[in-house]
């Protein structure tokens, strides 16, 4: 089992990868668990079917404290709507102030869940308990929140963990989309911090279907390079900003196919390629680089699709309402080389430009 500690102002924690985390409930985390006066479980409806009953016989020396609430699959939880429906099911089973809530689910289950606790009476204590390889972005850093027809995560807030767990054994089921989803995460990771590291991603024919051992390791070195830069930003006024790498256009891509049709990890690969061919004028990358990018995306089955089925004009509205606008600017990560990202205002001429690029580039 790996252990790496994120170092924030509000308080560390530690985040445990390998296939008998679970067993630290009664262990690492016994003191905690039973401190706690009720303990939910907010659980991702697909997860619940395939794991519940694995939770909670990790929980049964305090399964008189634990009630289950299950919310819908995906996206579909981040809703207004699943949002106060659980805030009421915590204050019908007498949740207070010393209640702990368990977030058991891919990213977006820990989105909720993250928010549900951040707002529960001000604030109570949350561990992260991820199912799928993409919440090793989502799981670790504080970030919470829900979506809003206007956009994805407009509403949210900053609450860290206190600890995230992940049981690698559980991703052994996870279909080839979310494998697909969850990867294109870590190469985010690689393209802001470390140039070796990108190219050998990039060149792994097997990148989408890995083993268990060469996925520990390389989710490990994922929450590194996010458990620094949290470390030194926690709240988003300077370098955390670099992990939205690909996600002012990937947001938008994904808001425009509603949440849905593509999955979040899917539309970041298609927003990381757009941030090249930008990179490409505006800072100090080649194009041997973002076509290296494309045909690497399109061979490991990653979809060009909706920039194809979708105007810009759809595209660049979402990218308008989105959190990283400043004074009215539109602002994107983009890289000066490998491992070098920086922070730059683009002109909507500018995205155009880049946006009629992928589509010729893509095909």
């Amino acid at each position: 089992m790996e252990k790496l500690t994120v170092q924030t102002k509000s308080h560390p924690y530690d985040v445990h990868i390998g296939s008998s985390t679970y067993a630290l409930f009664a262990t690492v985390y016994k003191e905690l668990l039973e401190n706690a006066d009720r303990i939910a479980i907010l659980v991702d409806e697909d997860v619940a079917k395939l794991y519940l009953p694995k939770l909670e016989a990790a929980l049964q020396f305090v399964k008189d404290k634990v009630v289950c609430k299950e919310v819908p699959a995906g996206e579909a939880c981040k809703t207004i709507e699943t949002y106060q429906d659980c805030q009421s099911f915590l204050l019908q089973e007498g949740f207070t102030r010393q209640s702990l809530i368990l977030a058991f689910g891919g990213g977006a289950c820990g989105d909720l869940a993250g928010f549900v606790a951040a707002t529960f009476m001000r604030g109570i204590q949350y561990i992260q308990c991820p199912t799928t390889i993409l919440a090793h972005d989502s799981a670790v850093g504080g970030k919470t929140a829900i979506n809003m027809p206007e956009g994805k995560n407009m509403v949210g807030a900053f609450h860290q963990p206190s600890a995230v767990l992940f049981q690698t054994d559980l991703f052994s089921s996870l279909p080839p989309r979310e494998m697909r989803s969850g990867l294109a995460e870590l190469l985010k990771h690689a393209f802001i911090s470390n140039e070796e590291w990108t190219l050998q991603l990039l060149a792994n024919e097997s990148f989408t279907t890995p083993s268990e051992k060469w996925l520990a390791e390389e989710l490990l070195k994922g929450i590194a390079v996010k458990a620094k830069i949290v470390g030194e930003d926690e709240f988003e006024h300077s370098t955390r900003k670099f992990l939205n790498f690909g996600h002012t256009f990937g947001h938008a891509v994904e808001a425009a196919c509603g949440f849905g049709r593509l999955s979040h990890g899917e539309s970041i690969m298609i927003g990381m390629a757009y941030s090249l061919l930008l990179s490409e004028v505006l800072g100090h990358t080649n194009r041997t680089l973002t076509d290296q990018l494309i045909q690497f995306a399109k061979a490991q089955q990653y979809s060009f699709e909706p920039i194809y089925d979708v105007s810009f004009e759809v595209f660049m509205d979402y990218m308008q309402k989105d959190k990283k606008m400043s004074h009215g600017k539109l602002n994107f990560v983009l890289l000066n080389g490998i491992g070098n990202p920086f922070v730059v205002e683009v002109t909507e001429e500018a995205c155009l430009q880049a946006f009629e690029q992928l589509k010729t580039r893509a095909e």
